[in-house]
């Protein structure tokens, strides 16, 4: 007895010790579980490196301005909506000056909210600078040309242009709601500080051949950064620093969350103030030009908001990591992310509306309808003659 009782105090050392030294990423763990509850999301979406390893991304002058318009008109039905899909940013702009703007359930306009999948946009941004600079051949250059790690993976035989699209074929749950999903099991990668590059190396099954099939699978865009970084030898901070961020002159300085070998997170990691995701948007809206410097090639910007994916006929349909609603007009499409973060743009109307949320109930029947008729309304008073 008294020696099962030694190896017990001693096994329990060994734990304490453990825990003392693991002691930052159980900390992060506790985080992502804790994550979307929702007592705690709120705080959550707008502190996420308080919880996580990131990264900030360094801005210079000048801001980009937007200028006080007149008031968004009356729209039918908008603070109800606010209320029911939890939004806490809301900024829209008309031909680039800001007509309404608002923070809600506690937040304020400085909070550097998590962007999640509407990050993804912004990465496809940075690709198609780099492309046209020409670090890549091609888009249809498989990813193991730039990515020689990636052999012998299940994205052996995937083009750039596949992991563009979502059509890897990489077999990859992403349901949030399954503990053991792979989107899940990403995040905790993510929390522990281990390697994402050596997460995406790992995945070794498929769905079906690349190319075939339209798949919403997230790890596809951290394929792109590692292409991107394959093709120029830099990292995607610094470069997306030199050849978006500051020639787009946001107002704060935003972050990546990041894992355990400071790579970001670049498939939902950007953390920044709502009126600079408006910002984004109005970048494209006006293909990809500010003032009198072309940032994104008009050329990226129109192919990549336009539909490239083989998604189901009636359909939201998909480009590169941009989205376009079933039955978009010309020049409407939009950034999307979990939980309700877009950036809506529709060009005729010369809106763009970014948005941040917290909403738990942001798959529930109705509720992704719900927003794009909203975004549609506030592009429709405008459509009709409202100045």
């Amino acid at each position: 007895m008294r020696r099962f009782l030694k190896f017990l105090v001693l096994l329990l050392l060994i734990v304490a010790a453990l825990a003392f030294w693991k002691r930052t990423e159980i900390g992060r763990l506790q985080a992502v579980l804790g994550l979307f509850k929702p007592d705690q999301i709120v705080q959550n979406f707008s502190h996420m490196d308080q919880a996580f390893l990131s990264e900030p991304i360094a801005i210079a002058p000048p801001i980009m301005p937007l200028p006080k318009g007149p008031a968004l008109p009356d729209i039918a039905g908008l603070e109800a909506w606010k209320e029911a899909r939890s939004v806490t940013g809301f900024v829209v702009l008309k031909d680039g000056a800001l007509v309404a703007e608002d923070y809600r359930l506690g937040t304020g306009a400085m909070d550097k909210r998590i962007s999640w999948s509407v990050a993804k946009s912004f990465l496809s941004a940075l690709f198609g600078i780099v492309l046209e600079e020409g670090a890549i051949d091609d888009i249809n250059d498989p990813v193991t040309k730039y990515v020689p790690d990636l052999i012998g993976s299940a994205y052996d035989g995937a083009t750039i242009r596949d992991v563009l699209t979502m059509q890897s074929g990489v077999k990859f749950n992403e349901d949030y709601l399954d503990f053991w999903s792979d989107i899940n099991q990403m995040g905790r990668v993510l929390a522990l500080g281990q390697s994402m590059d050596s997460f995406a190396e790992g995945l070794t099954e498929r769905e079906c051949a690349p190319g075939t099939q339209w798949q919403y699978v997230s790890i596809d865009t951290h394929v792109i950064g590692m292409v991107i970084r394959g093709a120029t030898g830099r990292d995607i901070v610094d470069l997306m620093s030199d050849k978006l961020i500051k020639p787009l002159g946001l107002e704060a300085v935003p972050y990546y969350v990041t894992d355990g070998l400071h790579e970001p997170f670049v498939l939902g990691g950007l953390n920044m103030i709502t009126r600079d995701y408006a910002r984004m948007g109005q970048l494209f809206l006006q293909m990809g030009r500010v003032g009198n410097q072309q940032i994104v090639p008009a050329d990226w910007v129109d192919a990549s908001t336009r539909p490239q994916a083989i998604t189901a006929p009636g359909a939201i349909q998909y480009g590169y990591q941009w989205w376009v609603p079933e039955d978009a007009g010309e020049g409407e499409f939009l950034a999307r992310g979990i939980y309700g973060q877009y950036i809506y743009v529709n060009r005729p109307a010369g809106v763009v509306v970014a948005i941040n949320s917290a909403d738990r109930g942001f798959r529930t029947a109705g509720a992704y309808e719900s927003n794009i008729a909203m975004f549609r309304s506030i592009a429709a008073a405008y459509e009709k003659g409202n100045p």
